[in-house]
């Protein structure tokens, strides 16, 4: 048994097993699996604390807005942020609760829509790129930018599609509520979707923006932050791997932070829409006082924390 606490982040793409399994109810059956490692982790004795992606799930919330634009009101990006952090969160809380009383758990688990705070002057706000929403025409795309400020791109020969920022975290505002949840021994599920992005107005007073936080970025400051001494970063892999889907693939059991920095510096081990993000975001956390990052797909978890596989990396 232990009491040690770890930070977990689940891919929102792993809430959508494929193309045909995209519904809500099929969302809540794949959240349901991940929760089954997260609750048998829990009955192991460790504090958890849950992070989440939510791409997919803003995408749809944004298209279902632009066909019901000729009746309903748009739905502003950051409102769309906090909308999944309240719908994944509450898919995974159930679903913990209902395992909890299936292993003999006796703890509550809390959604909070979390708030982070990014600098207005971050260079990501001067040159947007990340896609949201849905492709258009060049048409279209001109219409937006003209009528409500939209930067677009044209997407791999695929169409037109929004961007915007994705600034890194400074601040998770909820922080000190998630230490005494935490504490009191509840398990909180935090920072969804990165959390939604503020920024302070001259005033002082917290605004949203139209921007996007990558999620393990964000999970891995909560988890410096609240001195988690683990985090796991819970993806569709079984372990890290150089020349990912290459004949002389190399998986790795083990790193240590100045061989994960030499990989990413080198710029040509891990995808920068996928891989990348996440050993920057294992680096991070260890950069600042962080003991062990994780990185293992959910059903793996526990055999992970064995030292059986997944890949391990520390200072």
């Amino acid at each position: 048994m232990t009491n040690k606490t770890a930070v977990i982040a689940i891919g929102g793409n792993s809430l959508i097993k494929d193309e045909s399994h995209k519904s809500v109810p099929d969302q809540y059956l794949a959240a349901k699996e991940t929760c089954w490692h997260v609750a048998n982790m829990i009955k192991m004795g460790w504090n958890v604390v849950i992070g989440h992606g939510n791409g997919p799930q803003v995408g749809f919330i944004l298209r279902r807005s632009e066909l019901a634009a000729h009746e309903l009101h748009p739905v502003p990006l950051d409102v769309c942020v906090a909308d999944t952090q309240g719908a994944i969160g509450y898919a995974l809380q159930q679903n913990l609760y209902n395992y909890f009383q299936v292993l003999g758990i006796n703890k509550s688990a809390v959604t909070i829509v979390t708030q982070v705070e990014v600098d207005p002057d971050d260079p990501a706000f001067a040159n947007p790129g990340k896609p949201i929403g849905s492709f258009m025409s060049y048409a279209k795309a001109m219409q937006h930018q003209e009528k409500d400020g939209w930067h677009v791109r044209e997407d791999a020969g695929r169409g037109w599609r929004r961007v915007v920022a994705s600034p890194m975290p400074k601040r998770i505002v909820e922080e000190e509520v998630i230490r005494s949840l935490i504490d009191a021994g509840v398990v909180v599920i935090a920072a969804g979707g990165g959390g939604v992005p503020v920024v302070p107005n001259a005033q002082g007073e917290l605004m949203g923006v139209a921007a996007v936080i990558d999620k393990d970025y964000a999970a891995a400051m909560l988890a410096s932050d609240i001195q988690a001494e683990l985090f796991i970063i819970s993806t569709g892999v079984e372990k890290v791997a150089l020349n990912f889907g290459k004949p002389n693939v190399q998986w790795l059991d083990q790193l240590t932070l100045a061989e994960a920095k030499g990989y990413l510096a080198e710029g040509t081990h891990f995808a920068k829409g996928s891989m990348a993000p996440k050993i920057q975001a294992a680096v991070n956390y260890l950069e600042r006082g962080g003991q062990k990052a994780l990185i293992t797909n959910p059903e793996n978890i526990q055999r992970a924390l064995a030292g059986e596989t997944g890949t391990h990396i520390t200072v």
